[in-house]
């Protein structure tokens, strides 16, 4: 597990303490018993703790020394609204939510990590923990920086680490520059003109029209997105009419879309936009777009990526280096705080064998192997950012 004695000597505590934030997971902005049991064991340990960011969000300081160094660790605290399928003695003991995505681990390997450099104190300058609620589609990450997070306790870099099914198990991962996607939201009301569904030539079928969508929206990035850069967009939801003899008056429509850069980010709203309103009036149908910007791209500084990576391969040695990383198509609200101070966010890899699940399934779980592994890097990360 690459930790001495001292560190490992809590490693059942924290596998305890993971399963038991497993078994209570609780939604974005709903992180209640989480965030008293996290500000609790901080408290318990010596650090300064403030609450109430974001509502659930917990802040934990500690200072050493007079180093005037100040680096932030940021951990995501959400579960999903997912039924858990695991069949685990501590799955969820709360139908319809689960840690699926690994936030339990996640806190759990800060938690690790804080309960040993409160022990240890082995730093010169100020640590803030930072335990964030709804990172899953709620923009946790925003709401604690328009609430103040980085006036009340300013970083010089932050980093966050996040598990990744199909890596080997502990081995760590790293990309500068574009790392994560970003993620928008569109939502799109079709209106046509209902009636008999024996009749349809008296009609404007709504139905037919998000159809035509979905297809010329296909177009958008194998003719408008160059093909060395990165973009998805997903038609995950489509609701219309109830019998299948009646053509309803409107149907609506869910969809993702990601990019790796700024500029592809402003195309395909451009493109989307005008494709739909245009296959819309094709069919004598109107749309109405409702395009909403919610995650931008995590952008990972290079200078912080540099040194985190070598950190991990000092510690690791090269063989559970991860170098220059692909980029991922997924999204995380850490991009918000890389937005305002500079950092990196990497990848822990959570196991690539057999049974192996990915994230957001219900048969995920987080791999209790890794959980020192992740808070022995913690630890030796701001042990050499604040030398």
């Amino acid at each position: 597990m690459n930790a001495p004695d001292d560190f490992l000597a809590s490693h059942d505590e924290m596998i305890a303490l993971r399963r038991q934030i497993h078994s209570h997971p609780e939604l974005g902005y709903q992180e209640f018993m989480t965030s008293d049991l996290v500000a609790e064991r901080l408290r318990e340990w010596g650090y300064e703790v403030h609450r109430g960011l974001a509502g659930t969000g917990v802040v934990g300081t500690l200072t050493c020394g007079d180093g005037p160094r100040r680096i932030g660790l940021r951990a995501d605290m959400d579960a999903l609204p997912v039924h858990e399928q695991t069949g685990l003695p501590y799955a969820s003991v709360t139908p319809g939510k689960m840690h699926a995505c690994g936030h339990d681990g996640h806190t759990a390997m800060l938690l690790a990590a804080a309960k040993h450099l409160a022990q240890t104190r082995d730093f010169n300058g100020t640590l803030h923990l930072v335990f964030q609620p709804a990172e899953e589609g709620l923009a946790g990450a925003r709401r604690m920086l328009e609430e103040g997070l980085l006036e009340r306790f300013p970083c010089d870099a932050v980093f966050a680490m996040h598990n990744m099914p199909g890596f080997p198990a502990g081995h760590l991962g790293f990309r500068a520059g574009p790392f994560m996607a970003s993620a928008d939201q569109v939502t799109v009301r079709v209106i046509g003109r209902g009636g008999h569904g024996a009749m349809p030539h008296m009609t404007v079928d709504p139905v037919v029209v998000c159809a035509a969508i979905v297809f010329a929206l296909q177009t958008v990035v194998s003719r408008n997105v160059a093909p060395l850069d990165m973009a998805v967009i997903t038609v995950g939801a489509i609701h219309a009419g109830e019998a299948s003899n009646v053509i309803p008056d409107e149907a609506r429509m869910n969809i993702s879309v990601r990019a790796l850069r700024p500029d592809v980010r402003d195309e395909l709203e451009r493109r989307i936009t005008r494709v739909i309103e245009a296959q819309a009036a094709v069919y004598g149908a109107r749309a109405e777009v409702n395009y909403e910007a919610s995650y931008p791209v995590l952008v990972n500084d290079a200078e912080m990526t540099a040194f985190a990576q070598e950190v991990a391969r000092e510690w690791l040695g090269e063989e559970r280096l991860i170098a220059d990383l692909q980029p991922l198509t997924g999204s995380e609200d850490f991009a918000w705080f890389l937005r305002r101070c500079r950092g990196c966010y990497l990848i822990i890899g959570n196991g690539d064998g057999e049974g192996s699940c990915m994230v957001h399934n219900p048969g995920y779980d987080f791999n209790d192997d890794i959980l020192m592994t992740g808070a022995g890097y913690w630890v030796r990360l701001v042990k050499s950012f604040l030398a």
